[in-house]
């Protein structure tokens, strides 16, 4: 949220005072509420997150598009503005065009809310499952409306803080200019949900190497270049630099851009064979007649079952993969479990009645199962680190 609220600030043509980017910033967070706040209405109704609803890949692209397009005007391609008998009519009706500028922060708040971050963690999860069991509409909106003015007031204070930068001369341009990349980066993160892992490495790669250069990292500089204008330079040196390791990882078929390095043949032939064997293997399944089998096979055997509730555009669940999943004293811990994973990317009739079963409202969620009933007090929501994830488990 911050590289988007900061860049709508930094984008505008006039000068924004301290109290201007306040207002901007507090329309923001105020719109964003209102969607967080729809969501709990929804709760309170149906017991469903209205964030999944928009993990499709056409609303997905087209919010990326709209990103690329925000950055490309940083960059001074061209200006984004409403129609000017539209932008007259707003006009008139508020007699300020600033108030045109607030509904565009406005709907920026309200679908960032929405698109940006679906994840759902430990709190909103509390939140909207205690929502969807009352039943109540009004207590799911206003208390979602409330949790996110808390989430926002950061926001805020960076929103306000953003207009304290110059704003005359070359400098300006070039923190537009960095705006615009993060601007890009969004797009990418956005469209990073739906699209295949090598395409996705293409684009990081092509970001963090062309960025820099456009920038000026590969320019001369003379005697007078001032010690920041170094300091950048470097900056922009290694950004470049991370982006060629993460071409190799594109030569080589792909691989982790976190870890670029790791998996290259350093003395063993095998090693790419070892970083596949630190990683947990889990058992798709897909209905709740499938699940009961894997119960009642592991009840037999006397095993504790680990489900894993997952979707391509969860964050908080490629995490767990990279970072948990992935790491060798965690495999160990867990060799002994039979590990299932339900894939509810596409959202369908049967991801919602596996979710429903166990009152998930979406993921990520890690379930725990022993002699064939779940063991609710172990149940993981949101990212856990490997070793918390351990201590987690131990006493299972």
């Amino acid at each position: 949220m911050i590289p988007i609220l900061s860049g709508i600030i930094v984008g505008q043509k006039e000068e924004v005072s301290t109290s201007r980017a306040l207002v901007m910033s507090i329309v923001f967070v105020l719109a964003m509420s209102a969607a967080y706040s729809g969501a709990g209405v929804l709760a309170g109704y149906f017991g469903e997150n209205l964030q999944v609803a928009f993990q499709t890949p056409w609303v997905l692209a087209l919010f990326s598009a709209v990103f690329v397009a925000l950055a490309f005007s940083m960059f001074g391609y061209f200006d984004i503005q409403l129609p000017m008998s539209l932008q007259n009519k707003i006009s008139s009706l508020s007699n300020s065009q600033k108030g045109g500028n607030l509904i565009g922060v406005a709907i920026m708040g309200f679908l960032s809310a929405l698109i940006v971050g679906p994840c759902v963690a430990p709190p909103l999860a509390g939140a909207l499952i205690y929502i969807g069991q009352t039943g109540d509409a009004v207590l799911g909106g206003l208390s979602l409306f409330v949790m996110s003015l808390g989430m926002g007031a950061p926001l805020i204070a960076v929103g306000a803080g953003v207009s304290k930068l110059p704003r005359a001369g070359g400098w300006m341009d070039k923190v537009k200019y960095v705006f615009g990349i993060l601007m890009l980066a969004v797009a990418i993160y956005l469209i990073d949900r739906v699209i295949s892992d090598m395409v996705s490495l293409i684009l990081w790669a092509s970001l963090l190497t062309i960025a820099p250069i456009a920038m000026g990292a590969l320019n001369t500089q003379d005697s007078s270049s001032t010690p920041w204008q170094r300091i950048f330079k470097a900056i922009g040196l290694i950004v470049m630099g991370y982006g060629f390791l993460i071409w190799l990882l594109v030569a080589r078929g792909g691989g982790d851009m976190l870890a670029p390095l790791s998996g290259w043949n350093m003395g063993s032939s095998n090693s790419s064979a070892q970083v596949q064997e630190t990683k947990i293997v889990f058992e798709k399944i897909k209905t709740s007649a499938e699940l009961d089998t894997v119960l009642a096979e592991a009840k037999k055997n006397n095993q504790i079952v680990m489900f894993d509730f997952y979707a391509d555009w969860c964050v908080s669940c490629i995490e767990m993969e990279k970072f948990t999943f992935s790491d060798a004293d965690v495999v160990k811990a867990t060799s002994s479990f039979i590990n299932i994973k339900a894939d509810v990317t596409k959202n369908d009739d049967f991801d919602k009645e596996l979710m429903s079963r166990f009152g998930i409202i979406g993921p990520p969620a890690l379930l725990f199962f022993k002699d064939g009933i779940e063991v609710k007090a172990k149940r993981v929501v949101g990212f856990m680190k490997s070793g918390k994830f351990i201590t987690h488990i131990s006493t299972l």
